[in-house]
């Protein structure tokens, strides 16, 4: 069994530097603990930390989030994507501020919005030392390649959880949970690395199972994907004289909820015939084909055809946004592309 000791120690000496991150000796922030999680899931840290850094600065405690307007968040959270997790941290931001701080049980984390059991577990480890063992994908790694379980995933999952309680099971982990969850982290993030780990310098390479049958590269092992099917929309970016792009706000539940858009078509998996496309255009407008933006979401593929045109003055349903306000506006990196391609 491997000894949380030994990985503490190589933790104490490389842990990383993260902004979300209580320095030695201090406190951590539940909200920059809760916000950091939320922004992870789904997202590397790389690209995380200079949307965290902006989104900190805007709302710098969970009163200042809950008090925002949903609109504001959304442009804060734009180009993040999976952007349901922006309107479950508003509404959690709104929770949190009604009861006065953040619940320090699991239980009473689980209650709040966008919070399940691996973002429950994270604070709770994290910020109120409470002694659980957050499972992402990095504790994954270790704890499938520690014990050597070679069920693929997501069949893997319980015998993983199992596994990995049994690495927090120890007195040295349940003394210092807070960061023997950061260091399981640390460990996955870097020398137990998805395919080239380097177990040269593991803290636990001793103990590691797989390292001794010689197949930790291969683990975890995963059932293989089936193939995404692909969508068809048409997309309108309308410009007036001014330079003003017509946009439309999505309704509030679904897929980019609340965000704005091109008007367009539905999506949908037969491709659209022009005239098809047309009946959905803002208005009657001097349509030139602009191209073709590919984009690939969790559960589908999406193909999206780009017109464009200029007329003097729009008269359509929608709002106006100037073409220097866009880059601030609430649109998901899908309609991004659309843009990019419609305006260069």
């Amino acid at each position: 069994m491997p000894n949380a000791r030994d990985l503490l120690d190589w933790y104490d000496r490389h842990r990383r530097t993260l902004p979300w991150r209580a320095g030695v000796g201090e406190v951590m922030d539940p909200y920059r603990v809760w916000l950091s999680e939320i922004m992870l899931q789904q997202t590397t840290v790389t690209a995380v930390i200079p949307y965290y850094e902006r989104f900190l600065t805007r709302f710098p405690n969970v009163q200042a989030l809950a008090a925002a307007e949903s609109e504001a968040v959304m442009q804060a959270w734009a180009g993040l994507g999976y952007y349901a997790r922006a309107r479950n941290l508003h509404a959690c931001a709104q929770a949190v501020a009604a009861l006065g701080d953040f619940p320090r049980t699991l239980e009473g984390l689980r209650t709040l919005p966008g919070i399940g059991p691996y973002t429950a577990a994270a604070i709770g480890a994290i910020a109120f030392g409470i002694p659980v063992v957050p499972i992402d994908g990095n504790v994954e790694r270790v704890a499938s390649r520690m014990f050597a379980i070679t069920t693929p995933l997501p069949e893997a999952k319980p015998q993983i959880a199992a596994a990995a309680a049994q690495l927090g099971d120890d007195d040295a982990a349940k003394g210092r949970p807070s960061d023997f969850a950061q260091a399981l982290f640390d460990l996955g993030a870097s020398l137990c690395s998805p395919t080239q780990p380097a177990c040269g310098l593991c803290p636990w390479r001793g103990a590691c199972k797989a390292q001794k049958l010689g197949i930790q590269a291969e683990l975890p092992h995963k059932s293989p994907k089936a193939a995404r099917p692909l969508r068809h929309g048409v997309h309108f970016c309308l410009v007036d004289s001014d330079g003003q792009v017509l946009l439309r706000r999505r309704p509030p539940k679904g897929l980019y909820g609340g965000m704005s858009e091109l008007p367009g078509t539905p999506w949908r998996e037969q491709a659209w015939a022009l005239h098809e496309a047309l009946d959905h255009a803002p208005m009657r407008a001097p349509w030139r084909e602009a191209g073709v933006v590919e984009h690939g979401l969790t559960h589908f593929e999406l193909h999206i055809s780009v017109r464009v045109a200029e007329v003097g003055r729009i008269q359509a349903e929608g709002f106006l946004c100037a073409r220097n306000a866009l880059a601030e506006a609430a649109l998901p990196s899908v309609m991004r592309k659309c843009l990019k391609v419609a305006l260069g």
